[in-house]
C-alpha cells in the first residue's frame, strides 16, 4: 500500500488520448435520439442549407445510466455558459420531417 497519498491517488486516473483525428471534432447542427429499453443511439448529423440530403456524421450508443449522466452535464456545463456569456437564445427548430421509427427525440 502506498503511503503518499498523490501515489494513491495515481491508481485511480484515467488517462485519456485524444488523437489528432478526433482533436478537430465534427460539426454537427442536429442531433436525432432514439432509445430502447437497453440503450441510446444518439446521431448527430450536418444539414447544409439548400441540400435535399444530409448525413449522419457521427452515431454514440450509450446505456440509459450514461446517458442520464450525459444529459445533466450537458445542463450543468450550459447553465454554467448562460452565468458567464447570457442566456443562449434557440431559434427556430429546423422544419426537417425525422422519423426513423421508436421513439425519437432531436436537440
Amino acid at each position: 500500500m502506498a503511503d503518499n497519498p498523490k501515489d494513491q491517488n495515481q491508481g485511480n486516473q484515467l488517462n485519456i488520448e485524444l488523437t489528432p483525428e478526433s482533436a478537430d471534432g465534427t460539426y454537427s447542427n442536429l442531433a436525432i435520439i432514439n432509445h430502447s429499453h437497453s440503450e441510446f443511439v444518439v446521431d448527430f448529423v450536418q444539414v447544409m442549407p439548400g441540400l435535399p440530403k444530409a448525413r449522419v456524421k457521427s452515431r454514440i450508443i450509450l446505456t440509459p445510466q450514461h446517458a442520464k449522466r450525459l444529459a445533466k452535464a450537458l445542463a450543468e456545463n450550459v447553465a454554467r455558459y448562460e452565468q458567464m456569456h447570457g442566456e443562449i437564445a434557440e431559434g427556430e427548430q429546423p422544419g426537417v420531417p425525422l422519423n426513423f421509427g421508436g421513439p425519437t427525440g432531436q436537440a
